[in-house]
């Protein structure tokens, strides 16, 4: 057992495989975590697009940012939902009776959900190109978007995964993933903050979402991004230090 943690990284890489794999054979997700937000943008930009006074010359451009992180919260009940099958099952105990890494399981199920919301994110991209979707932003503003969705994407990762190893049934498996989807609504994904009434609009501006969604939305478009960077980056840290902290004690304990 004392030479298990020189083989942590083959033991991961074959826990993501396997995720991986239950991931692309799942319709079910690919649906609601690519399809759903590309059907959801092209509703907003191509139907209700000229009805909303974003401030943008290019509604595509402001609304890419809040699009990304649904998709990526869209994700998060099928992260849940996949651990909870596991350990109901059984199978984390079958693999820690292996002469494996105890914590490659889970993180295996982590890291498929950084590559497969990466993916994503990607195929998103790729269609608001197609829609008119255009950037000035250099090689390094880029490199921080993609670190601020990994980021985010790890963060809601922890949260999911606490819901998902404690547990009692499916549903309340995948109920974590409904108070996720309301976030991207009310924040400055689709329309800016300033046109909602004052009881929301305070709620959107101290909230996670809206502070994620306009520094990417600045580094998109080439602009300062002032403090929002700081505060975005302090929400993520903050609350997926939380979530780790409180789902490794969960996986302790359960498996």
């Amino acid at each position: 057992m004392e030479t298990i943690p020189s083989y942590f990284f083959t033991d991961l890489r074959v826990m993501l495989g396997r995720s991986m794999r239950h991931v692309f054979r799942s319709m079910d997700t690919i649906i609601t975590v690519t399809i759903m937000p590309i059907a959801l943008m092209l509703l907003f930009v191509y139907v209700l697009g000229g009805a909303i006074q974003s401030g943008a010359d290019n509604y595509v451009n402001y609304l890419l940012p809040g699009i990304m992180l649904m998709a990526i919260a869209n994700s998060m009940g099928y992260t849940s939902y996949r651990l909870f099958l596991d350990m109901q099952r059984g199978i984390f105990e079958r693999f820690h009776s292996m002469p494996i890494a105890r914590s490659a399981a889970l993180w295996g199920h982590v890291l498929t959900s950084l590559v497969s919301n990466s993916l994503s994110v990607i195929v998103i991209i790729l269609i608001a190109l197609l829609m008119g979707f255009r950037s000035s932003a250099g090689i390094f503003s880029w490199l921080a978007v993609a670190g601020i969705l990994a980021l985010f994407t790890l963060t809601l990762t922890w949260i999911a995964a606490i819901a998902g190893l404690s547990a009692k049934t499916v549903d309340g498996a995948a109920a974590i993933a409904y108070p996720i989807h309301f976030l991207p609504l009310i924040s400055s994904a689709f329309v800016p903050t300033k046109t909602m009434p004052r009881g929301v609009r305070i709620f959107a501006e101290n909230q996670p979402v809206t502070s994620i969604v306009d520094t990417i939305r600045s580094l998109l478009s080439n602009q300062p991004v002032g403090n929002d960077i700081w505060i975005a980056m302090a929400w993520c840290v903050g609350i997926m230090a939380v979530g780790y902290f409180f789902a490794m004690r969960v996986y302790k304990r359960r498996a």
